[in-house]
């Protein structure tokens, strides 16, 4: 599983939130996911073929709910997601160049950011992978430095919950808090071509998204107890100014440069990775045909990534972390919930799994738990961010019976 890059960012937006008890947010989030994943691992069993979130929902409930799943993977999810970590890495940035903090020098450090990017994975899928696996390595060192040295510099009185949290405030916060545990799933799509999946796709849970899970609460406890209020008061680079109490200004220099790697390797797998799935929609004739087209010489989806780049670079330019974050936590779990669901409409269309596939316990119970916590996480999105979402989704529809009417005419013309 990968370690989200958002947990260089999000330690003083929960704090801002809950204060000492944000460890709260933690303990459900890992709950949520916990729930969630085992969907994942039973529905990865039966349904073989490649797609992840998509080929379960598109199985369960048709190509309709396959299509606009997919949207909300690659945009709600993946674009949103994208441009979030972009203001994260610029805001990170700006603490050592403040230049940055003026529309016209953030502008072009996004046009030389993502040419870069664009122009390595469309050279190639080795030198993208290559740029990936490096950044991926690198940005684990100064995390687990500062967990590692962050424990000796601990306040005790700083973990004290002197104050119990509102529970708008305990859903606000976890939901948000979603953007860094999500993403994981990606790891489960597999399972069904995983050797003996019943023993082997639970045991990757537990030790994956257990791993995760210590090392988030590890570094937010850090934080909380090293800042101790004052982690509330910064929501742009947390992590860096409690290296700064840990370490000193290297310190803050060392996160910054993990923290910027860590985001730097989280939009260059995903402008490697996300395109692709554009790229079949329109070869599949679900999106415009233009996307689906390969470059002459390197056999790579060109107008995808470009599109998938730009599309970030646009929504960066708001700036706003934090809504943007919210939104694409907010379209992942619309996803999730449908995989949950997909889970439960194959258990009653299909019966239980085969021996030999993953079956989860307790029948129907999880997949309905799932959906409850979803549902309850959805509850806290604003009435503006809800309608971001029903957008999305009304847009979506509409592309896809557009597409069908086009797809149809061309075939009447042969």
């Amino acid at each position: 599983m990968v370690v989200g890059a958002g947990i260089f960012v999000l330690p003083g937006v929960v704090a801002a939130k809950l204060g000492s008890a944000a460890i709260i947010a933690y303990l459900i989030c890992g709950v949520a996911v916990s729930l969630i994943f085992l969907c994942y691992a039973e529905i990865g069993s039966r349904v073989t073929r490649s797609g992840g979130s998509y080929a379960y929902i598109e199985e369960a409930f048709g190509p309709f709910a396959g299509f606009i799943s997919s949207m909300l993977l690659w945009f709600g999810w993946g674009v949103l997601a994208d441009a979030a970590l972009t203001v994260a890495m610029i805001e990170a940035l700006s603490i050592a160049v403040p230049e940055l903090q003026e529309p016209m020098w953030k502008l072009l450090f996004m046009m030389v950011l993502f040419t870069f990017i664009v122009v390595t994975n469309i050279v190639g899928v080795k030198s993208g992978v290559r740029l990936y696996v490096f950044n991926t390595i690198a940005k684990f060192v100064p995390l687990a430095l500062l967990l590692v040295v962050g424990i000796f510099f601990i306040n005790m009185d700083n973990l004290v919950i002197t104050e119990w949290p509102s529970f708008a405030n305990i859903g606000a916060a976890t939901l948000i808090l979603m953007f860094a545990f999500s993403g994981a799933e990606c790891a489960l799509n597999a399972s069904g071509e995983i050797e003996n999946p019943a023993k082997t796709v639970p045991r990757g849970i537990f030790l994956g998204l257990g791993s995760i899970f210590i090392l988030y609460l590890g570094l937010q406890t850090v934080a909380q107890g090293v800042l101790g209020a004052e982690l509330a008061n910064n929501t742009e680079a947390p992590l860096a100014v409690v290296a700064n109490e840990v370490f000193g200004g290297w310190g803050v220099k060392l996160l910054i440069v993990g923290g910027v790697i860590s985001i730097f390797s989280t939009l260059s797998g995903d402008i490697l990775v996300t395109p692709r799935v554009i790229f079949a929609a329109a070869r599949d004739g679900n999106l415009p045909k233009q996307l689906a087209r390969v470059h002459a010489k390197y056999k790579t989806p060109y107008i995808s990534i470009i599109f998938y780049a730009f599309m970030i670079a646009l929504l960066a330019l708001s700036g706003q972390f934090k809504v943007l974050a919210v939104m694409a936590s907010g379209s992942i779990l619309l996803v999730y919930a449908g995989v949950c669901l997909s889970t439960l409409k194959l258990r009653m269309r299909d019966g239980a799994p085969s021996e030999g596939q993953f079956k989860m316990p307790g029948k129907a119970i999880i997949p309905l738990l799932s959906c409850c916590v979803i549902t309850s996480m959805l509850l806290q999105l604003t009435g503006e961010e809800a309608l971001g979402l029903l957008t999305l989704m009304g847009i979506s529809s509409l592309i896809f019976v557009v597409q069908k009417v086009i797809n149809k005419k061309g075939l009447r013309a042969r």
